[in-house]
Order: structure tokens, then sequence, then C-alpha cells
């Protein structure tokens, strides 16, 4: 073959796949000949993606945890060495990411420091109202209830910044504290604006019994200080 006469090596075909793309040559004959396995896509080369949907978050996920983790193992050798005969490892890599004022040296989790940027940015869409890039988003995704974020982005064609930011808004809203201001924004029963739980967790009972769930405070409130049911 080209390859074992150019580079001098071998190719291992025991290890080797044949994969069909489209229609052509009978791959059991091709197969047969070069004494090869017959594959199919999609699979994975050299620990990437081959073959698959390329839009799909799925895939992609895989590869940066891998990355993620890859990251992190050369942090942790540069404290600890490779091999545990070289340096000890006195304390978990989990308390090492602690604070300083908890007993850990600060090293940043890179997950987690990942979350902290996408959740940034979240904060700044909830917040600046007259950016430009937060009018595109709004235009092409619309708004939530509230205007605090887009709707979910679900066609298949969304997949980008965007998408991986605001995958994150469920988790970055049980996080969050509002303040109520005139309360045509926040949520009476749902949202975070009465101590460190909503309303509808508080009291079960009673908003099983309402009629307006997704009310407004500013529904549920009256200047003469009689509530709506």
């Amino acid at each position: 073959m080209w390859f074992e006469v150019i580079s001098g090596l071998k190719v291992n075909l025991s290890k080797t796949e044949a994969i069909p793309v489209g229609e052509g040559f009978p791959m059991e004959t091709l197969a047969s000949v070069l004494g090869c396995k017959i594959g199919s896509l999609p699979t994975s080369y050299l620990g990437l993606p081959l073959g698959a949907p390329y839009k799909s978050t799925r895939v992609w996920d895989v590869v940066e945890e891998r990355f993620r983790k890859r990251l992190e193992k050369i942090q942790r050798d540069f404290l600890w060495a490779r091999h545990l005969r070289d340096r000890p490892h006195l304390v978990s890599w989990k308390v090492m990411c602690a604070a300083k004022n908890d007993g850990g040296l600060g090293i940043r989790s890179l997950a987690i420091l990942n979350k902290a940027l996408l959740g940034k940015w979240l904060w700044r869409f909830a917040n600046e109202n007259e950016s430009l890039w937060k009018q595109i988003i709004s235009r092409k995704y619309d708004l939530q209830e509230g205007g605090w974020c887009s709707k979910g982005v679900r066609n298949r064609y969304g997949v980008g910044v965007w998408k991986a930011i605001r995958n994150g808004w469920e988790n970055f809203r049980t996080h969050s504290r509002f303040i109520v201001g005139d309360g045509t924004r926040m949520k009476f029963w749902k949202d975070l604006w009465c101590e460190n739980q909503s309303l509808e967790d508080v009291f079960p009972i009673l908003f099983n019994l309402t009629v307006n769930k997704g009310g407004w405070v500013a529904e549920a409130w009256e200047e003469d200080g009689v509530g709506s049911s």
C-alpha cells in the first residue's frame, strides 16, 4: 500500500475498518481483499466524533468533558507530579479547588468557572436592556414572560453560542434573587422574591387552591390593601 511504501510503517489491518459512504464497491469484497473489518458511521476517530451530526450538542458534550478533564489533569500534575512516588497526594483535588478561607488553595475548577462565565451572560441579558446584542437575540428567539431571558432555543438550527448559554437559565434562575419593583416582571408564586424559597414551595396547599397560578406580583396587590385571588 502507498502508506507503507512512503512511510515505512505497516498498517495493522486487525484494527482497521472500512467504512462505506454512499453506494459503491461491495464492502464485503473489499474487506475480504484487505483483510479488515466493516464499520459504519457515526464512529469515533482519535477520540473525536466522525460522521455524527456536527450540530448535535450530545456529540460535543463528550469532547468538552474530555477537554475539561485533560486541562484539570495538567493542573493536578503540576502540583502533584504524575506519579504518587514522586509527590504524594496529601489532599484531594476538590479541597484544592476550595477557597483559601475554606482551607483550599483557591485553584479554579474549570467546570464551575465555565458555568460562571456562561451565567454572566445571562445576568447581562437580564440587565442590559439597550444593548444591541440583546435586541438581536430578543428579536430572533423572543422573550420569556417578564423579559429576564429569551425563550428556549429548540429548533435544530439554533445550535450555537447563545443556545449553550440559554441552556443554563433554569439553574441560574434558581440561584438568583429578584427585587420586586413595580411587580410587573415578577411571578407571585414561582419567582424568588420573598425569603429563600418561592411561595409555591412554601405554601403548596394555597398554591393548589389559587386560580391564577402564573400571576404577577402586581396582579396580586391593590393600592387599597386588598389582594386579588
